[in-house]
Parts: structure tokens; C-alpha cells; sequence
């Protein structure tokens, strides 16, 4: 029983200091929002589905800096005509640490968030508006560490693009859900040396 009750010790104490090590200076961000729920601030707004790739590189404890793609299709109605979304551009993410200002994690394998990006992208829609130009966007998530190096996301953001086109700004609160690849920079290395 005393083995048993060390080793879940162990196993505690090693999930804890997995959500530090992650986001530690040289470290990597690999991942993708896998599923992208729109909830529309305009006139008519519906749904979209969306695959955001993006990674970033940890300029230092807790502040990662990198980019992202923005790929995506949403429908108002049924019958209304289809919309394609896309986009490129930086993203910026900062990770709280536990307690800072105030805010404990939910839990003790978890880390807070707060994601920005910045980019060009559009939202085109046949015979209809449409919009090109700054592709903007900012909001609070939550990783969770499934592994020591895989983080399960939730993230709420407000984004929207302004620029040239039939509609000069369109922006929506979006819920996304995705996976995340956190790597330190001797394994990505490895890894890439491997591939060659």
C-alpha cells in the first residue's frame, strides 16, 4: 500500500511540473484548432467549420510568438449560399502562471491563456458580401495536458477583418477546440533530423 500511495505521488508530482516545462523558454507550439464555431455579431450570421493550423516558439517562460492559417466554410441558412474563409498572418500567446493576478488554474495539469492574432485574410461569399484586408482577433483559452506534451484547447475569440470589399468589417465570437504539440526544442530537433 505505502508503494502504491508513492507512486501516485510521483505520477502527481510529475503532472505538475508537466504544465511549466511545456511553456519554458525554446520550447515549440505545434497544433491546430480542430473544430471553429461561430456565434455572428452581423445581420444573418450562422455557422462556419474551420481548420486553423499554427505554431509558435516560446521567446521565453510563458510567452510563445509564431503564426497561423485560417481555413474555413460557413452557411447561414439552408439554401443561402456558401462562404469561404481564409487568412495568414502572426499570433501571439501568453500563458498565466499559477496565481498570477488573482486567477488559479482549474486544474493542477492545466495552464490559462490568452491569445491575439493579426494577419490578411477574407471571407468571400458568391453573389453576395465579402471582405479582404486585416484579419484580427483576440481571446481567453484554457490547455489542458492530456500527456506531458500534448495539450487538449478550448479557446473563445473575438475576430474579425476590416479592409476592401462589399462589406467593410465583419467580426463574430468564435469557440474553437483543438490539440496542441508542445516540444522542447532538443526534441524538435530530433524529429526533424529524423525526417531527413
Amino acid at each position: 500500500m505505502k508503494k502504491v500511495m508513492l507512486g501516485a505521488v510521483i505520477i502527481a508530482a510529475g503532472l505538475l511540473s508537466t504544465a511549466n516545462s511545456q511553456i519554458q523558454e525554446g520550447n515549440w507550439m505545434v497544433g491546430s484548432s480542430l473544430l471553429s464555431s461561430r456565434f455572428g455579431l452581423n445581420t444573418g450570421a450562422g455557422y462556419d467549420l474551420a481548420i486553423q493550423p499554427k505554431a509558435a516558439y516560446f521567446i521565453k517562460d510563458n510567452v510563445a510568438l509564431g503564426g497561423y492559417v485560417n481555413l474555413g466554410i460557413g452557411k447561414t441558412t439552408k439554401g443561402s449560399p456558401t462562404a469561404f474563409d481564409y487568412g495568414v498572418g502572426a499570433l501571439g500567446r501568453y500563458f498565466l502562471s499559477p496565481g498570477e493576478q488573482g486567477v488559479d488554474n482549474l486544474l493542477n495539469h492545466g495552464r490559462w491563456f490568452f491569445e491575439g492574432n493579426a494577419g490578411i485574410g477574407g471571407r468571400s461569399v458568391e453573389n453576395a458580401d465579402s471582405t479582404t484586408g486585416l484579419d484580427f482577433g483576440v481571446g481567453p483559452g484554457y490547455s489542458y495536458f492530456i500527456t506531458p506534451n500534448i495539450g487538449l484547447e478550448g479557446l473563445v475569440k473575438y475576430v474579425g477583418r476590416t479592409g476592401f470589399g462589399n462589406e467593410g468589417l465583419n467580426s463574430n465570437i468564435t469557440f474553437n477546440v483543438g490539440l496542441s504539440i508542445y516540444l522542447p526544442t532538443a526534441h524538435a530537433k530530433r524529429l526533424a533530423d529524423d525526417a531527413k
